[in-house]
């Protein structure tokens, strides 16, 4: 988003004079690649080339038949290793994204009202469709400022708490836990779609965890999936078999059927479920959940450890333990305007670390995602040294 003449960040009013974007940042410290985006993602070379593999023998086939369903079928059993499900879980996939689904658990999850934290752009969303369904009544809605998150309180009459495992919009994580005193059939019901594949949650915690596929598993949008516990399969049955109305591609008891039968309701976009199966295909092949959790951490460590030890840098969660391992937030000092820090890396190749734009803050956001190499992390801090030393030259 350009800046407009006159405001802080506009490279025509620097005391200093520098034309961001002329800044050349030397090829020594440029990471071997500058993606750190926080949505879409980094996509590895490899999942590039596993679509143009299956070219001819999937791409342009029918999603019913085996080739097909049979990346479905790898998809569902990988995460449900990844995540280490227990039995009885199902991985359930269908169209649209975490968007689509928030409207999909209008129908098929909450029963008649239901609890959630709000603490940034994403979790407001599922609270405001809540709020819109006809059929269900007023959520109730605990909220805090961008920076922090709240916790759920259990309360009588709530049927579904609504948690975000991981805020993309600030940079905030949260430690997934079931409310002590929620009612015995209540569901624990999580965004995840920055969290899942990056960060760690026990599903003793959680009965519905749902993301999309463009944030740690680095492949498209327009595909939601979810871990669905035996309770929540049970809760989808009892709202989904004709107790109300719900279209047909809304319908999470369709979606069940479907999934179980490796194939969703209608025709997905096959280069996303080639993409994601590659990745997940890689981080078992790498070690698994594990392996995952170490690379993620070395990377936050890196970035974190690096925005603490500048005087210009602060990050913006202030709390540690809630600092997010895949979305870093990084606060700059007014002096040093965000958006000429990041127009100078795009001119070198390295892109995607403005600020969420609804947070409106000096800020950098960047994306730590397991497909995010951790040295090109750390060349990546490198570069906004010599961007910053430069623009104050």
């Amino acid at each position: 988003m350009s800046t407009p003449h006159g405001v802080a960040g506009c490279s025509c009013c620097h005391p200093w004079g520098v034309e961001a974007s002329h800044i050349t940042i030397p090829t020594d410290l440029l990471p071997a690649d500058g993606r750190f985006g926080c949505g879409p993602s980094k996509v590895r070379a490899e999942q590039i080339d596993a679509v143009a593999s299956l070219g001819r023998s999937v791409m342009g086939t029918s999603h019913r038949q085996a080739p097909v369903k049979n990346i479905v079928a790898s998809v569902r059993s990988g995460l449900s290793e990844l995540f280490g499900l227990p039995d009885g879980w199902e991985i359930v996939l269908g169209n649209g994204g975490s968007t689509v689904f928030w409207d999909v658990a209008t129908f098929g999850l909450i029963r008649e009202r239901s609890q959630h934290l709000v603490f940034g752009e994403f979790s407001s969303k599922f609270a405001e469709a809540a709020a819109s369904a006809p059929h269900l009544g007023q959520p109730e809605v605990i909220r805090c400022e961008p920076g922090d998150h709240p916790d759920p309180i259990a309360a009588m009459g709530i049927d579904v708490y609504a948690l975000t495992h991981n805020e993309t919009s600030t940079g905030v994580a949260m430690d997934l836990r079931r409310p002590q005193g929620a009612d015995a059939d209540a569901l624990v019901v999580v965004d995840a779609t920055s969290a899942a594949g990056g960060l760690a949650w026990r599903p003793s915690d959680v009965d519905v965890y749902y993301f999309a596929p463009q944030k740690s598993f680095a492949s498209d949008g327009g595909l939601w999936l979810a871990a669905c516990s035996p309770e929540a399969l049970d809760r989808i049955n009892e709202l989904t078999d004709g107790r109300r109305w719900c279209p047909a591609s809304l319908d999470l008891g369709i979606a069940v059927s479907n999934s179980t039968q490796q194939q969703t309701y209608n025709t997905p976009a096959l280069a996303t479920l080639i993409m994601l199966d590659n990745q997940v295909n890689w981080m078992l092949h790498n070690g698994g959940a594990a392996w995952v959790a170490e690379r993620v951490a070395r990377s936050s460590s890196t970035v974190y450890d690096w925005a603490t030890t500048r005087e210009w840098a602060t990050p913006f969660v202030s709390d540690p333990s809630k600092r997010s391992k895949v979305v870093a937030t990084i606060d700059l000092d007014d002096a040093i305007p965000a958006g000429d820090v990041c127009a100078a890396l795009r001119a070198n190749g390295v892109v995607d670390t403005d600020s969420y734009r609804k947070l409106g803050r000096n800020q950098l956001r960047i994306g730590m995602f397991p497909a995010v190499d951790p040295d090109d992390l750390a060349a990546l801090t490198g570069c906004i040294d010599y961007v910053v030393e430069a623009l104050a030259s």
